[in-house]
């Protein structure tokens, strides 16, 4: 059989079956205080925009997204917490709870069922706090019991009982117990604990703007009353945590901590002073009370018992907002006839605007508390960090910064303390805009309104013996002054190059350093696109930030002391004295938050000069010769589309056609046309024609009214002259070139039925061996659907690409909608799809089917990869 017949075969092929898998999920923590916990089951829950992410610190990896809130999510809070592993068996309870709370006041509970790694919705809490809510605090009586507090700007405590189900799939029983109304003294940190002793008294701690800690006690399940205040911090308090209750020389006690933008921590102990009985007639009067409270702290009854509380130690060392405090979770001491002793280690982990994390402990000798390690971050864009919080073994700290980044330390000492950086996932911290595939598909670049561009990439990692592949951010090119809002990677020869467009009337260049070029050899797809580029060629070693933060200024090969060294992303120094020049490196593992915002940066080479207003959109043809750019728009004279020369980025064309802003452009796959979309609700398509080296020739072919609402979103066939349109009107329509000898023009030859959503991504897969072509549909609500296309020709030709065929018939049919935990939860802004080749395809699945890559990012801060499985 000849090639042409088996190609021809080949193209005969159809969709049997489709199975769509999630591999990679990038996100930044959202910018809140209470919003990450880490949980028994060794996973770490955080807020990433509305959604809830659950992340395995082992793997370091985001395994799915928790779709559910209709606004930015504030709080998370485990149930069974860490600290509760005392009175809680972890080993016999079949799901795991968690809850989050939203900015729109809403309280939501998820069950996590460890033995099938599935999670499901619980419920909603019926009554919603009418503002956002600050903080959750849990606690449990039981493996089943539990209490939990929320607190809100709107001036309210709410306290709920809630009964877990026995069997998994059950039904939570949730009452509310209590509202608190603390009125204009918002709170915005709680804690909840048992009090020592057998009668099931809980205590809840509540701080805020006041500047004070409040205590308030509840009797048996019964209402909490205010028991009294603890008066000494300077600013308002951050965060609050207990210990667990003890036994300490026949006195019952238990400790809370407390922190405070006044920069300090305090430790206060509660001890049972004595029954109501022995409390005296004269030690009641409120003189003496009153007395007391200076001396040895305020007293306050529950039940037949009376409470002290005093203030143990002020912890004085960081230099900044203590913003996290919280006490290492308890460890097994003995077992005892079959019961376990459990203890409350004397250590207190703080985390702070100034970057670092302490844990603090008493001197052995004196007793006094001291800061006995720090770590922390020494990256140039670093603001600090907004909470830090303890593994359950105590062997791991993790905290998450004001960019959206997370850093983990563990101990890796063994008869000495020795706290080392960890690999953790990484991710934007605001809406994504754009992404694109590399020209030689090694890996992914995104751009972000947190004015940062990331690449990721698969890296092989050894786990266990054995091979396994997993995407990190490997380079974050561009750390930016200005929202990047597109970006256009450079197709064709030579070195890896994009142009991106923020908000500034300038498109900036920019092109890999020597050192991101060593280091992509390293990764899993590093021997693709090696002969694209000569790295003798290139100079630059890699960029330097400059001081306002809008150019990247190269570092030269010649002119550089310290040249490229194979390092690993972990063997740089914590200091926290200087930030450092830039140091590019090859990494041969995937870099640490440090690294890769400061020495993973690309030169900026040339600038872009000519729009009126800010960048918007724009694209690069398959050549790799052109670039176009369009910027936002009220008026046909702004809306114009400007065509740039590649190499000598001179100005070589201006498109007139549209009245309103230019949302996307894409040029055909053999570049003779290029498409754009606008916000005034027409398509326009130019055909493009070289007129010399310098010049090209461009004309308007077709300008259409196509849908009722903006357009958002357009995409090329690989094959014919087909494209597609997606608009607010939540359609999407498919139209054909007709061309002729002297005119062409657009038909329409499909509208697929309307969709439950505002459509803003389509994205039609590149050329295969399938006689059918696949679409992918991203909605406004964060939904993805596969469409399959069918175009039947009347004269197939053994041509790959055939431009003017005329269609018999064009059917398209829905094949898969995305599942809801691998979809965004907000809008989908762009959809790109990445060709496999067989040896790829065997290395992405364990069989041999086809596989095809689909990557997605959205208003949800999320960067998403699936792997289309065709069997």
């Amino acid at each position: 059989m000849d090639e042409q017949q088996k190609g021809n075969m080949d193209e005969e092929r159809s969709f049997d079956n489709i199975d769509v898998h999630g591999i990679f999920i990038g996100a930044g923590c959202n910018r809140v205080v209470n919003t990450v916990a880490w949980g028994p089951s060794g996973l770490v829950a955080f807020g990433a925009y509305n959604a809830v992410a659950i992340f395995q610190p082992q793997a370091a990896r985001i395994l799915t997204t928790l779709p559910g809130h209709k606004d930015i999510v504030n709080c998370v809070e485990w149930l069974p917490r860490n600290k509760d592993i005392y009175k809680c068996d972890y080993g016999s309870l079949e799901e795991q709870f968690l809850l989050s709370g939203s900015a729109d006041g809403v309280i939501m509970i998820w069950a996590y069922l460890p033995s099938h790694n599935k999670w499901r919705r619980v419920l909603q809490v019926p009554k919603s706090h009418e503002k956002g809510v600050t903080c959750i605090a849990g606690a449990m009586l039981n493996n089943l019991d539990g209490l939990f507090a929320s607190s809100s700007s709107d001036g309210t405590v709410y306290v709920w009982e809630v009964g877990f189900p026995s069997q998994s799939g059950g039904d939570c029983n949730l009452s509310m117990l209590q509202t608190i109304h603390v009125g204009t003294r918002t709170m915005v940190s709680l804690a909840l604990a048992e009090l020592p002793g057998n009668a099931a008294d809980w205590i809840l701690a509540m701080g805020g703007l006041d500047n004070k800690v409040h205590l308030y006690v509840s009797e048996r399940k019964g209402k909490f009353v205010p028991a009294c205040e603890l008066k000494g911090h300077q600013d308002w308090i951050r965060s609050l945590d207990f210990s667990i209750p003890a036994i300490a020389e026949g006195r019952m006690e238990i400790f809370v901590t407390s922190s405070s933008q006044d920069k300090t921590i305090r430790i206060w102990k509660i001890s049972f002073h004595s029954s109501l009985s022995d409390f005296t007639e004269e030690a009641q009067s409120i003189h003496n009370i009153s007395l007391k409270t200076y001396i040895e702290g305020p007293i306050f009854k529950l039940g037949t018992s009376v409470w002290q509380v005093s203030l143990e130690s002020l912890l004085v060392g960081h230099e900044d907002w203590v913003y996290s405090v919280s006490w290492q979770p308890p460890l097994k001491s003995c077992i005892d006839n079959n019961n376990a002793c459990w203890i409350q280690p004397q250590s207190i982990l703080s985390a702070s605007m100034d970057r670092t994390m302490m844990i603090w402990r008493p001197e052995r000798k004196t007793g006094i508390w001291i800061n006995d390690v720090t770590v922390g971050e020494l990256s140039h864009s670093a603001l600090g960090f907004y909470g830090g919080l303890w593994s359950l073994k105590g062997d791991a700290i993790l905290a998450h910064g004001y960019g959206g980044s997370f850093h983990l330390w563990k101990n890796v000492g063994l008869s000495v303390e020795d706290w080392q950086p960890q690999l953790v996932p990484s991710g934007h911290s605001a809406a994504v805009l754009d992404l694109g595939w590399a020209k030689s598909r090694q890996f992914i670049l995104s751009a972000s309104h947190d004015q940062t561009t990331r690449i990721f990439a698969p890296w092989e990692r050894h786990k266990d013996d054995k091979l396994e592949i997993s995407w990190h951010e490997i380079a974050r090119p561009q750390v930016h002054g200005h929202d990047i809002n597109c970006m256009a990677i450079i197709k064709g020869d030579g070195n890896h190059r994009y142009v991106s467009g923020a908000d500034e009337k300038v498109g900036r260049v920019f092109e890999a350093s020597l050192s991101f070029q060593r280091t992509l050899q390293h990764t899993a797809w590093g021997h693709l696109g090696k002969q694209d580029v000569n790295n003798e060629d290139i100079q630059i070693l890699g960029a330097n930030m400059s001081a306002l933060g809008l150019s990247q200024k190269p570092i030269y090969v010649q002119g550089s002391t310290t040249r490229a060294s194979v390092a690993s992303s972990q063997n740089f120094s914590d200091g926290m004295e200087t930030i450092p020049e830039a140091v590019p490196v090859v990494l041969t593992e995937p870099p640490l938050e440090e690294n890769l915002s400061w020495n993973t940066l690309w030169p900026e080479s040339h600038k872009l000069y000519g729009h009126g207003n800010e960048l918007f959109a724009m694209c690069c043809n398959h050549e790799g010769k052109i670039v176009a750019t369009a910027c936002k728009a009220q008026s046909s004279n702004v809306a114009e589309i400007w065509l740039w020369q590649v190499g000598s980025w001179k100005a070589i064309g201006r498109l007139h056609s549209h009245a309103l802003t230019v949302t996307q452009m894409e040029f055909s796959h053999d570049d003779h046309f290029l498409l754009s979309v606008s916000r005034d609700r027409h398509f326009s398509v130019f055909r493009l024609e070289k007129n010399g080296i310098d010049e090209v020739k461009h004309k308007l072919v077709a300008r259409h009214d196509a849908h009722k609402r903006i357009i958002w979103s357009c995409s090329w066939n690989a094959r014919h002259h087909v494209f597609a349109t997606g608009s607010r009107d939540r359609m999407v329509k498919i139209w054909k070139i007709k061309e002729t000898k002297s005119e062409s023009s657009v038909t329409e030859l499909l509208i697929l039925p309307q969709f439950s959503s505002s459509v803003t991504a389509v994205s039609w897969s590149p050329r295969s061996n399938f006689k059918d072509d696949l679409v992918a549909v991203g909605m406004e609500s964060g939904l993805i659907d596969i469409w399959r296309v069918s175009l039947q020709v009347m004269t197939p030709g053994g041509e790959h690409f055939q431009p003017c065929q005329r269609f018999d018939t064009v059917t398209a049919s829905r094949i898969i909608g995305l599942d809801i935990y691998l979809c965004h939860v907000a809008t989908v802004h762009r959809l790109v799809w990445r060709e496999t080749s067989e040896s790829e395809s065997s290395m992405l699945v364990n069989s041999s089917p086809t596989v095809m890559q689909l990557a997605s990012c959205g208003a949800d801060h999320t960067v998403r990869i699936f792997n289309v499985v065709i069997a």
